[in-house]
């Protein structure tokens, strides 16, 4: 008897998703609930489980291809897996390199504990996790580990091999000009789309400022040990931003406002898009209702949807909506930049690199750490001074945290 395997729904206006890799093989074991392939969306990752426990039957469906809500994509049979078709994890012979990226064996670790993006680039390079030391948490590997095995594996000389009376080999020529062509994934096209409609009907300005972070470093150091102890979660610097930036919208509604058709759209709550980096693209997962939140549970919120984005576990309804967003290029050393909005929100926030320089305090020169923000806006909507206001109200508030407590 088969049972078929069907797209699941995907979530709110998501019709249609891609294959991005098959988790199982026809003839192996499938364990109820268990993963048997991960499908790409326009947002996150998600993966189909199989239905009952069986074998694994017909793949419908090849890697790369688009599928919609519902279609039919493998079937799962009854029955023991075939002779040969063992588990991968229950395989103790040594895996053998392949001979290109398409014959690259299953990774022998359990596929459930590597991202989809990881289990790609495995695929890709012919890299056994095994031979891995992850550098995430608790020892997960990631995408950048399974590069960086790729690079070490390329690098390493080729065996010598001796045979009577062979010609000596050509001379290699160095500084190569090799290219790769890779399928753009479905996050990271419509990331582009996003981005250029955003260019293409907003009218994008930026306004920037300097902040002294002097106080919160100060106020971070001071009670960093006792906030983690109670709390369970470090104590960071989006925190502060994230509740500066709450006083600025409440002075200034037009930046947590957004247009829609002949109409603005103003909001008296602020749903926080945060800006992520994940191994397959840039998600902005949601904080709701940030403005009535402490600042240790916008910490846990954030430090939450940063572990979820490097497992590919996102969902749906931790990425919808959101009405102004925070982004911080300074985890990657940007000094300055010209942050791009998140449509159809109208303005966004970005943080950069702390960093000492010298400034005029009293009539003196002195060394203070300082940041630059940027204020990207959608002019339709929000004029040149309400923008310079918004973030004028946010460096006031890190300069002096103690506005944050009295609402100033």
């Amino acid at each position: 008897m088969s049972v078929e395997v069907k797209v699941p729904t995907l979530g709110e206006s998501v019709s249609e998703a891609t294959i991005g890799q098959w988790l199982k093989q026809p003839g192996e074991a499938v364990k109820a609930d268990e993963p048997i392939a991960s499908l790409e969306t326009d947002k996150v990752a998600i993966e189909v489980m199989s239905p009952v426990a069986g074998v694994m039957g017909a793949q419908i469906v090849k890697e790369g291809d688009n599928v919609a809500v519902g279609a039919l994509i493998a079937t799962i049979e009854d029955g023991t897996p075939a002779a040969g078709a063992e588990p991968v994890a229950e395989r103790t012979e040594a895996p053998v390199a392949p001979a290109s990226a398409s014959e690259a064996p299953a990774p022998a670790e359990d596929p459930v504990t590597l991202s989809p993006a990881v289990r790609r680039a495995v695929l890709e390079h012919g890299i056994d996790p095994a031979s891995i030391k992850g550098s995430g948490k608790d020892g997960r590997i990631t995408k950048e580990d399974v590069l960086a095995a790729a690079a070490a594996k390329s690098a390493a000389p080729a065996p010598a091999v001796s045979a009577p009376a062979a010609p000596a080999p050509a001379a290699a020529s160095s500084g190569g000009r090799a290219e790769e062509r890779v399928k753009m994934t479905r996050l990271r096209q419509t990331i582009a789309k996003r981005l250029k409609s955003a260019q293409e009907t907003a009218a994008l300005l930026t306004t920037f400022n300097d902040v002294d972070m002097s106080a919160v470093i100060a106020t971070r150091e001071k009670y960093k040990d006792l906030f983690e102890k109670k709390h369970g979660v470090k104590l960071g610097f989006m925190s502060f931003f994230a509740k500066a930036s709450c006083l600025a919208l409440k002075d200034i509604p037009a930046v947590n406002a957004q247009i829609q058709g002949e109409e603005i759209v103003y909001f008296d709550y602020v749903d926080l898009s945060v800006a992520v980096s994940a191994p397959n693209g840039l998600v902005v997962p949601v904080v709701r209702d940030v403005d009535s939140m402490s600042f240790a549970e916008i910490e846990k919120a954030i430090a939450g949807y940063g572990k979820k984005a490097k497992e590919g576990t996102l969902t749906m309804d931790e990425m919808k909506g959101g009405t102004f967003t925070i982004s911080n290029g300074g985890v990657f050393g940007g000094l300055m930049s010209t942050p791009i909005i998140n449509p159809p929100q109208s303005a966004v926030l970005g943080l950069h690199r702390i960093e000492d320089r010298p400034v005029v305090r009293n009539g003196e020169i002195v060394i203070r750490p300082m940041m630059y923000i940027a204020l990207s806006y959608d002019h339709r909507l929000i004029d040149g001074r309400e923008a310079v206001t918004a973030l004028k109200t946010i460096k006031e508030a890190i300069e002096d945290p103690a506005r944050l407590l009295i609402d100033l």
